[in-house]
């Protein structure tokens, strides 16, 4: 008899766990925040036109190295600036890196944005420093997990100069890809916290210069904070310092806005400018959002209806940069090929003026020493100024030259007047054509929404006598 009252009461007790724990889920399910805004807000439902897209990115590609990459080569531009395009990073999508100390929300944005939650491959979150990766977060046919070592041996992908940090860095670079209709448009980086108190040597790879390659590349950078936490200390002001001539892809998210009184938030608001002021010199400051990124409703008795709209202006931000990610390519690659231009106009003018200043009698290295210690002596910079239309606010610090002919000997360089072809042309005719018609046509096209083509040249493979218009008659 006792035995069956036992029974009994165990079975009653499992029968009210099993409804609290169904009544817990209930409640939790209420708990989850709508998310209908952010498929609006995107327009995740519409057609994206993949295949003009597609169509434009082989035309950048085929004018990139058919203009511009010969000249790079030629001139070992990428010695200089240590930045060498790949295939991968011009088909790439445009890049969303999330940063800030650690504990501010990074990983639960991305997980409330892709709708990640409770899901096998969801960023883990907590209160104490959790990411210790850099995580990418990309478009893929199944939901699978990504090693770093296998993502830099990929050459298709844009991640393969990565290798150069080391292999105790790619091991703390993971990859995840999704099928999810925000990836086939983006492509999501979580980095990890910054923590005041650690050190770059301890994390065993050079962290500041791995966010600088990834902030070089970003399209749009979340710079998030946690209200409660505004402290800016060694660490911050370096990576602040890093994202100098990038103001206009920074965003500030002030997140977990819902944890504070109206009041209080407004007090921590001006804080916020108040501790970024000296960080961030510029005359139009960064836009800042506030409100609470993450999976679950807002606190009660807060300003639901500002964070909403706070929200719905960020998306339509992230927006703007997904439906601009092709003019953002080609306006990047024509950037890019002004810059090996104009490396290649100042490694001839240095190339010419040291075979002018060279004798039978003269020692060859002295003479160049002579040049590339003092290039305003022999007015090489200022040339390039008087003969073409570049900028003296683009040219690039002279001192970078006596470096980069240390590695490179001036002997290794030839001219541009010997840098011509009967099929392939002028190295600098073909840069020029590329810069001031190429580029601009293609981005023409995209805009009127016409399908940029192939001209006929480019499918048959005709070619021109060249014209070498520095060649004396």
């Amino acid at each position: 008899m006792k035995g069956t009252v036992v029974i009994s009461c165990l079975l009653s007790l499992l029968l009210l766990q099993a409804t609290a724990e169904e009544e817990k889920v209930e409640d939790f399910i209420s708990a989850l925040r709508d998310r209908s805004h952010i498929d609006e807000t995107l327009r995740l439902a519409t057609e994206d036109k993949s295949g003009d897209y597609a169509v434009a990115i082989e035309k950048l590609r085929k004018i990139y190295h058919s203009s511009i990459k010969p000249m790079e080569q030629a001139y070992k531009y990428n010695e200089l600036r240590q930045h060498e395009i790949s295939d991968g990073e011009i088909t790439s999508k445009p890049m969303v890196l999330f940063l800030g100390p650690w504990s501010v929300g990074k990983s639960s944005m991305i997980n409330y944005l892709l709708g990640m939650q409770d899901s096998p491959y969801q960023l883990y979150t907590g209160a104490e420093p959790t990411t210790s990766e850099f995580t990418v977060i990309t478009h893929g046919e199944k939901i699978r997990s990504v090693e770093g070592i296998v993502m830099a041996a990929d050459s298709s992908r844009s991640f393969s100069p990565l290798e150069k940090f080391g292999q105790n860095f790619l091991e703390k670079l993971v990859g995840i890809e999704m099928p999810h209709k925000m990836l086939e448009r983006v492509t999501f980086v979580d980095t990890p916290g910054i923590i005041e108190n650690r050190k770059q040597q301890e994390r065993g790879y050079p962290f500041n210069d791995v966010c600088q390659w990834f902030i070089d590349r970003a399209d749009l950078i979340f710079v998030v904070f946690d209200p409660t936490k505004l402290d800016v200390g060694l660490e911050l002001e370096m990576l602040f310092r890093q994202l100098k001539g990038r103001e206009s892809q920074i965003r500030i998210i002030l997140n977990k806005a819902d944890n504070l009184a109206t009041q209080d938030l407004m007090r921590v608001y001006g804080a916020l400018f108040w501790s970024l002021a000296p960080l961030i010199n510029v005359t139009e400051p960064p836009r800042v959002y506030v409100s609470s990124f993450w999976p679950y409703d807002y606190a009660a008795d807060t300003s639901r209806d500002l964070f909403k709209r706070e929200e719905i202006s960020l998306l339509e931000d992230l927006n703007q940069v997904i439906e601009n990610r092709m003019e953002n390519k080609v306006a990047f690659i024509r950037q890019h090929g002004i810059r090996v231009r104009i490396h290649g106009l100042l490694v001839d003018r240095y190339v010419q003026t040291f075979k002018e200043k060279m004798s039978y009698f003269s020692d060859p290295e002295l003479v160049f020493k002579e040049i590339v210690d003092d290039p305003d002596k022999f007015y090489i910079f200022k040339s390039i100024l008087a003969k073409t239309n570049i900028s003296k606010f683009d040219l690039p610090n002279r001192d970078a030259y006596r470096d980069f002919f240390g590695v490179n000997p001036v002997t290794n360089f030839k001219p541009l007047t010997t840098q011509c072809s009967y099929m392939g042309g002028c190295l600098l005719d073909k840069i020029e054509k590329a810069i001031t018609n190429e580029l601009p046509t293609l981005l023409s096209s995209i805009n009127s929404g016409k399908q940029p083509g192939l001209t006929s040249c480019e499918a048959t493979g005709c070619g021109e006598k060249p014209k070498n218009r520095y060649r004396k008659n």
